[in-house]
């Protein structure tokens, strides 16, 4: 059932003095783009005849293809509790059409929803709850960020030692205001990291949701004088910052299909063939999930960051890529520990849920599960199965992966593909601080 209808959004605009609303979508790595209108366009922005400039947003089409329409999600109409309030500022993601009038294949949001569509086929609808972590740090004279903080706060710490307690306090009022159900926040494990979840969602709200989340944080930050990053790994040394995803499948009625209360972890078979799925895909989704040089810091042994493509039962094991969380009956769920929060959350999700369905359709098998968790000084050879060690095996195991492919469709994947070898081929080039620190006086 539809949230709002046509009336209701022309009704609240003027109600709540709106002086703009935004339409809203992102280019294929998931950062944000919009188009601003005044409420004399609304008519014709709900008509879906606002058109845009397709080629001026990165990965999308060629010039000569560049004409392309938005057709707003009306149910995603929210007001923004941190614009001025009078003359509001509002939003609507949209969906982004070709000239013809259909859904544009190079649109992330429309990746998603086809794999749903898929889902729903299959009798299977999702709830996703994500963990999604972040570092606040200061700004140099020049309003740069900076990779540094005074504070040294650790693992559920409190003010005073917990610098930005009213930062996340100001983030989560102004988002349970955009109907955000916050389920908690706390300060993380390393020092300026913080971490705040919401309760499961619909996959599409879900991701929606993340790009509103990293917008409010980003924004709420700079209020209090400070700059939040979702960068993997900041800083070296502590625990990088992660979005783990949990998972939990039902059936069109809402009945749990990870649940079986006579298996020895209360996992069905459903969820076995889930995990195995994500399990099987994982070497070639990896470069979506973790899509920076930098991910792949964050993902070593020692943080709490998994390393093997393997799976666990124990709630405890934080190395594995798939954990079971202590919760089950209607709660049970798998948690999905290696995407960070630079990753476009649309083809994330759709990249994890269809590897999932996969491994239903074929009925597939899970490998054994990794009992122990993998410290620093851990051998490589311990598991063969490893997860990419940098951006460019990632880049090797996604140009092998029809499935990814297939999920992404053609377009996504070509342009996503030759912009990661050029960020690879960028990087290559680079001397670090760290080589010539090593060798500049050795050698």
């Amino acid at each position: 059932m539809s949230k709002y209808n046509r009336e209701d959004i022309f009704r609240i605009v003027e109600e709540e003095d709106v002086a703009f609303i935004r339409l809203q979508f992102c280019d294929i790595f998931g950062m944000p783009k919009n188009l601003a209108i005044t409420p004399s366009q609304l008519e014709k922005a709900l008509n879906n005849e606002i058109m845009f400039d397709g080629s001026s947003v990165e990965g999308f089409v060629r010039t000569d293809e560049s004409d392309m329409y938005l057709y707003p999600d009306i149910d995603t109409f929210e007001i923004y509790p941190w614009r001025p309030q009078s003359g509001k500022v509002a939003r609507m993601f949209c969906n982004v059409y070709t000239l013809d009038r259909q859904p544009f294949q190079g649109d992330p949001r429309n990746v998603l929803k086809r794999v749903l569509e898929d889902a729903g086929k299959m009798g299977l609808q999702f709830k996703v709850d994500p963990e999604l972590e972040f570092f606040l740090f200061g700004c140099d004279d020049d309003g740069r960020p900076v990779a540094t903080s005074h504070e040294n706060a650790g693992y559920f710490d409190v003010a005073p030692s917990d610098w930005g307690e009213n930062v996340r306090r100001d983030i989560i009022l102004n988002l349970e205001d955009m109907n955000f159900q916050v389920a908690s926040s706390h300060h993380e494990i390393a020092p300026a990291q913080h971490e705040i979840d919401f309760d499961a969602e619909s996959a599409d709200r879900i991701a929606d949701m993340i790009m509103t989340f990293k917008m409010a944080v980003k924004t709420i930050a700079k209020k209090h004088g400070l700059y939040a990053t979702f960068m993997p790994k900041p800083k070296e040394g502590v625990n990088g910052s992660g979005m783990h995803i949990n998972i939990m499948a039902e059936d069109l009625d809402g009945k749990n299909l990870f649940y079986d209360e006579k298996d020895v972890l209360k996992l069905s078979e459903t969820a076995y063939q889930f995990i195995a799925g994500v399990l099987d895909h994982m070497d070639g989704i990896t470069l979506v999930t973790n899509p920076l040089v930098n991910s792949y810091k964050r993902l070593v042994p020692g943080y709490d960051a998994p390393v093997d493509i393997a799976w666990s039962g124990s709630s405890a094991n934080r190395s594995a890529l798939i954990r079971i969380p202590s919760q089950k009956g209607a709660e049970t769920q798998i948690e999905i520990r290696n995407p960070d929060a630079t990753c476009n959350p649309y083809l994330a999700l759709a990249l994890c849920l269809a590897a999932g369905m996969d491994g239903i359709r074929r009925k597939l098998t899970p490998p054994e599960e990794l009992h122990a968790s993998v410290n620093a000084d851990a051998d490589n050879d311990m598991n063969p199965d490893r997860l990419p060690e940098t951006l460019g095996e990632a880049i090797e195991a996604y140009s092998k992966d029809e499935f990814v492919k297939s999920v992404l469709g053609d377009q996504i994947y070509r342009k996503f593909l030759t912009a990661k070898k050029k960020e690879w081929r960028e990087f290559r080039m680079c001397v670090t601080q760290w080589e010539l620190k090593e060798y500049l006086d050795q050698y």
